[in-house]
């Protein structure tokens, strides 16, 4: 990645070669961390004009990172890995958003702002056609992802003004940014009861996500099995030497390529890891009349004896092979459709004019947000971070901890068990109809306990959600009667609200829908 820099310091400890430098950044946060290209090669640098502030805690956790092989902190945001190669090897994505980046040094961060600067990097085969029914698009990644639809007229993504500067004419009556605009609120944006009919159509009929920019690999090879086995804490009870199939949330895709491809040299594991991200689609089908739309479309049976929950099958759709995957994120009932390249559109016009009948719509990621919260799935760097274990997470069902099969982290995971947890997640509701973003207080008793790492309002509930990790200020267990016997509140902005504590989402809590139970 190539950066204008101030200065540069170059450390050379225990066979790792790391640089220093100052330079503003593409997010305006640094890259810290071993470069994606060069094992052994540690990045500390782009510290955005602020590298006297960082460069005492960054320093500490680089060193921790270079002896033991990560830091002992969450340094997501800062991981050189946040970024796709395909950016930091493109001169003009670096050059406009580092722009960018400088531009808005002084700006106030609201919850949904997107990026003017280099868009449109990496696009799906839907993005015409979405484009043209009003898709409001997010950036992911590079991708260009739904965020929500727009029911005035679309919005497209024009190239990159550089907001009037060095003779760059400025755009006018840019839709686009207009709508951005009106995001730059700490309350419910305008666009509320848009998203609103996004989830509750999903809830009640059927919605469309498209999720193309997620990562799709394969690894394969005579050790596939064993590396699965390490690198999953899942049982994914396969025979020796099949192929895999991952499919990875986008903005993480870089970093878990990365990760695995780490662990398969260092465990010495023949196998392969390969990546078919830019040559498939893939849109998920959600909904209670789900079922009825993709039957007209897939050519099996979708019951739930011969098509059951968290399987999948290779069948036709409107006569192309495409994965389906008996999977949601938003909990109903729904299959995902990983469709080949040049398949794209054809199943996507099938499923649509399937769903004419039953109202079906087109739905983005900030649907999925409110959907996910709602029904406490977790999402990467909010509800789960590098310094979160499974089990304080609330996912000790995806651990096989009752097998003999070793894997990465399960000695750990063994010895917290038996000691029982000083934190975890919990869900907590509040009856006022209140934006709440993520970073709140959590107080028990009065006291404070943690933070909420992610909110959401639920529309099925019609409430303000939030899961925040919250600890014993004794330093004890944190068990299931500490949280029934707390009263407990949130703060936003200095105003505080009583709030419920949940040890179970309080929507679907029995995972009846997701079966197709909806009686």
């Amino acid at each position: 990645m190539r950066l204008s820099l101030k200065c540069i310091f170059i450390i050379i400890s225990k066979g790792a070669l790391c640089v220093f430098s100052e330079s503003f950044t593409a997010d305006h946060k640094p890259l810290m961390g071993e470069a994606p290209e060069v094992r052994g090669f540690f990045l500390g640098c782009g510290f955005n004009s602020a590298g006297m502030m960082l460069g005492g805690g960054c320093g500490r956790e680089l060193a921790h990172w270079i002896i033991h092989g990560r830091p002992e902190k969450d340094m997501y945001g800062y991981d050189i890995r946040r970024f796709h190669h395909s950016l930091t090897d493109n001169k003009d994505w670096i050059r406009e958003r580092s722009h960018e980046s400088y531009a808005k040094n002084y700006s106030v961060v609201f919850p949904f702002d997107e990026p003017l600067a280099s868009r449109n990097m990496r696009k799906d085969p839907f993005h015409q056609v979405l484009m043209e029914q009003g898709c409001v698009f997010q950036e992911r990644h590079g991708w260009e992802r739904p965020g929500w639809f727009n029911k005035d007229k679309p919005a497209p993504v024009k190239d990159y003004d550089y907001y009037g500067a060095y003779e760059v004419k400025k755009h006018v009556n840019y839709k686009y940014n207009e709508l951005l605009g009106k995001e730059y609120t700490f309350d419910f944006p305008p666009h509320h009861d848009v998203i609103k009919n996004e989830c509750l159509s999903c809830r009640h009929s059927v919605a469309v996500f498209n999720m193309s920019y997620f990562g799709k690999f394969y690894l394969t090879g005579p050790d596939a099995k064993k590396a699965a086995d390490w690198l999953f804490t899942a049982d994914v009870n396969k025979k020796p030497g099949d192929a895999y199939y991952l499919a990875i949330g986008g903005a993480v895709a870089e970093h878990n390529w990365n990760h695995i491809r780490t662990v398969l040299q260092d465990q010495g594991f023949h196998c392969q890891l390969t990546d078919h991200s830019e040559d498939m689609g893939m849109i998920s089908i959600q909904g209670p009349k789900s079922r009825e739309v993709l039957q007209e479309v897939l050519d099996t049976d979708l019951s739930n004896e011969a098509f059951p929950f968290s399987t999948h099958k290779v069948v036709n759709a409107a006569g192309r092979p495409v994965r389906a995957v008996r999977l949601s994120f938003v909990g109903e009932l729904g299959w995902e459709l990983h469709i080949p390249k040049d398949s794209c559109l054809p199943v996507y016009h099938a499923v649509m004019a399937a769903g004419t009948k039953h109202g079906i719509i087109n739905s983005g990621y900030r649907a999925i947000d409110s959907l996910s919260i709602e029904k406490g799935y977790r999402h990467w760097h909010a509800d789960l971070r590098p310094d979160d274990t499974p089990l304080e997470a609330g996912l000790a069902f995806t651990c096989k901890l009752k097998s003999s099969i070793q894997f990465q982290g399960r000695d750990r995971l063994q010895k917290q068990k038996e000691e029982g947890l000083r934190r975890r997640i919990v869900c907590f509701t509040i009856e006022e109809k209140v934006p709440m973003f993520g970073l709140e207080a959590i107080f028990r008793s009065g006291v404070p306990v943690g933070h909420l790492r992610r909110a959401e309002f639920g529309f099925f509930i019609d409430k303000t959600i939030g899961y925040g990790y919250i600890r014993n200020p004794d330093g004890g267990v944190v068990s299931a009667d500490f949280i029934k016997s707390g009263e407990f509140t949130l703060e936003r902005m200095g105003v505080t609200y009583k709030a419920k504590a949940h040890l179970k989402s309080p929507f679907d809590p029995e995972n009846k829908r997701v079966k197709g139970i909806y009686t």
